[in-house]
């Protein structure tokens, strides 16, 4: 899989204590149109997963092709990782949105969870979204690179 080209997410979510979580996942697929549900999967280990099974919702903030250096730090341990990023609250939820990474925000709630191995997969339910025009990061054989949108033909 290591060879597959795929977008470039941050999930995040707020646990009980209002501390905000995150992570960088290229595990998303869009599942259904009706209603709108996304599945992403997340390590069972992980605080993001503790905080979006404890709120029972996340936000997937759809990476910018220019977001590669957030993307790195929220796939490291390092701590403290908002503080390093531009964020603020979606309008819904009040999750974290990656304002100045992502090109998109979708909402969430989560519908249904299934533990496979090592891995949560989550079905969320989208609730809103936020978008603006911007190509998204991609990674896939070891780097990251750049979605170029298309001009749209003249009809």
């Amino acid at each position: 899989m290591s060879s597959y080209f795929t977008g470039v997410t941050i999930i995040t979510s707020i646990d009980g204590d209002e501390r905000p979580h995150g992570l960088t996942c290229n595990s998303l697929t869009s599942v259904t149109l009706d209603p709108p549900t996304l599945l992403v999967c997340l390590d069972t280990r992980s605080g993001t997963l503790a905080a979006v099974s404890s709120r029972g919702e996340f936000t997937v903030n759809l990476l910018d092709d220019g977001a590669q250096s957030t993307a790195e730090l929220f796939a490291s341990p390092k701590p403290d990782r908002f503080d390093q990023v531009a964020w603020q609250r979606t309008a819904l939820t009040g999750l974290p949105w990656l304002v100045e990474d992502a090109f998109a925000v979708a909402e969430c709630q989560v519908a249904e969870t299934l533990i496979v191995g090592d891995h949560a997969v989550l079905f969320g339910r989208v609730v809103n979204v936020q978008a603006s025009p911007g190509n998204p990061l991609l990674y896939g054989m070891g780097t990251f690179s750049a979605g170029r949108s298309r001009p749209v033909p003249a009809s």
